[in-house]
């Protein structure tokens, strides 16, 4: 344990008389924030018109939850490890409820875009609630309710879509947001009724500057990955802010390992372990999401392109649901598998099930029930990568800094995912067919996303073999190394 000079979790409090209550109320949590991501999707095509904006402006609703989410997880994460994680949760989950609030109001696109900024002000609620898992769970249950953790936030989005649908085809699209709403405040009720906060804390004054850096750094990169289609990659406005993201974050690197209270504590980062969980995460995050842009487009292309299925987005959604059923139902073998093997096979396990259903997925995509397999497939190999990753992030960083490191882990897959975002749109938009004079992405533009992703997914089987090998202490709640590099920044 880290010589932290707080009361480690367990040490002689009494032990959290109701886990499976605790459990369950932080899963609801992660899944209500995970709706959160694709409640619009079915309405994006409508947007302009219900906010009287452009469509390029209007897509600001997407981009500004992806912004605001980025900011957000890592300085949730640090505040949570300071103050408390259970603290932090119920803001996440309080600016969740007034993001849905201000968008179930909104008539055009500045209230939209504020409100759906402050529902991305909530995305780390997930990484919060495993850090509390790790402080308030007997170690047996610990593997098993991380791994439920992650998987929720496939769940969320898996169940998310379909239901979005459904509302948007039979009510006003305004209810979308006020159901977001009324379960966001069903999970804070729940959380202040049945959570813990947690005595362990880091302490420490917060480090606002590294806070701004960060911010403008990432705000920058992402701004850029996800935009730069609409702008032109080579325009002076993407190059400009790719540009500022490297500087911006090079400086803000520097003053973090100078800092001696720093928000990323960059010296725990480049631990071996630390450092490929995060890199393979990358790769994870590229790789999920591809399969998230595929599908669809495939579901709802018309059948005259030869290839498109032709379908509905309440389709779409019943298509994607049993993605994040699987990924729950396997959290149970992710854990199990960590616990006899350590969280590196799982990842590596996960990493090669996800290959093989982007393959299958490749000679499989003429049938709606060949699209369920493979993204049923996918889904177990996520569920087992995502139910590893925490086990392997908290494996490597004290007790006080649980909060903090995961939700940089969780920063890292959404950064893949963005990633993935502008690498398919780049593919799709220059692998096209026409169709009565309408251009469409063609099959082997498909072909050509799907194999990445499969490629994604191999690299991040490569990246988890040099993750250090299973160490007894792999599954317990607290399994902490002497850090002394990290301890000399504390």
């Amino acid at each position: 344990m880290s010589e932290t000079p707080v009361q480690p979790a367990g040490s002689t409090r009494p032990a959290q008389p109701r886990p499976n209550a605790v459990v369950a109320v932080l899963a609801l949590s992660g899944i209500t924030v995970s709706l959160m991501q694709t409640l619009v999707i079915p309405i994006v095509p409508e947007l302009p018109k219900y906010l009287n904006a452009s469509a390029s402006n209007a897509a600001w609703a997407v981009t500004a939850t992806l912004l605001a989410a980025a900011v957000a997880t890592p300085v949730a994460g640090r505040l949570g490890d300071m103050f408390g994680k259970r603290l932090m949760l119920l803001v996440s989950l309080v600016l969740l409820v007034s993001g849905s609030v201000v968008a179930a109001l909104s008539d055009s696109l500045v209230p939209m875009i504020i409100g759906r900024s402050l529902q991305g002000l909530a995305a780390a609620v997930v990484p919060l609630g495993i850090s509390i898992m790790r402080d308030e769970l007997p170690p047996e249950r610990l593997a098993g309710s991380t791994a439920l953790m992650s998987a929720s936030l496939g769940v969320g989005g898996a169940l998310g879509l379909p239901a979005a649908a459904f509302i948007a085809d039979h009510y006003d699209w305004h209810v979308l947001f006020w159901t977001s709403g009324a379960i966001g405040v069903v999970a804070f009720v729940l959380v202040m009724l049945l959570v813990p906060e947690s005595k362990v804390r880091s302490g420490g004054r917060f480090d606002a500057i590294g806070a701004v850096g960060l911010a403008v750094g990432l705000v920058s990169l992402l701004l850029a990955v996800s935009k730069g289609a609409d702008w032109g990659w080579a325009s002076g406005t993407t190059l400009g802010l790719f540009a500022l993201a490297v500087v911006v974050l090079l400086a803000w690197g520097v003053f973090e390992l100078r800092t001696a209270r720093p928000l990323v504590d960059l010296r725990t980062t480049v631990r071996r372990q630390v450092l490929f969980t995060n890199l393979a995460s990358i790769a994870f995050g590229f790789s999920m999401f591809a399969m998230s842009l595929v599908l669809p487009q495939l579901l709802q292309l018309p059948t005259q392109t030869g290839y498109g299925l032709g379908r509905s987005m309440l389709t779409v959604g019943l298509v994607m649901a049993p993605q994040g059923l699987v990924m729950m139902g396997f959290a149970p073998l992710s854990a199990a598998i960590t616990k006899a093997r350590g969280p590196k096979v799982t990842l590596m396990i996960g990493a090669v099930i996800v290959a093989v259903g982007y393959g299958l997925n490749i000679v499989l995509m003429s049938e709606v029930w060949h699209l369920i397999l493979v993204s049923c497939i996918i889904g177990a190999g996520v569920g087992f990568a995502y139910g590893a990753m925490p086990a392997l992030i908290m494996g490597a960083v004290p007790a006080s800094e649980t909060a903090a490191a995961n939700s940089l882990n969780t920063l890292m897959r959404s950064i893949g995912t963005s990633v993935a975002s502008a690498v398919a749109g780049v593919i799709l938009a220059q692998m096209t067919i026409s169709l009565g004079g309408t251009t469409l992405p063609s099959e082997n533009g498909f072909k050509v996303v799907m194999a990445i992703g499969a490629g994604a997914a191999v690299l991040a089987f490569v990246l988890a073999s040099f993750l250090p090998g299973r160490r007894p202490a792999d599954a317990e709640p607290a399994p902490v190394p002497a850090a002394p590099a990290a301890e000399s920044v504390h």
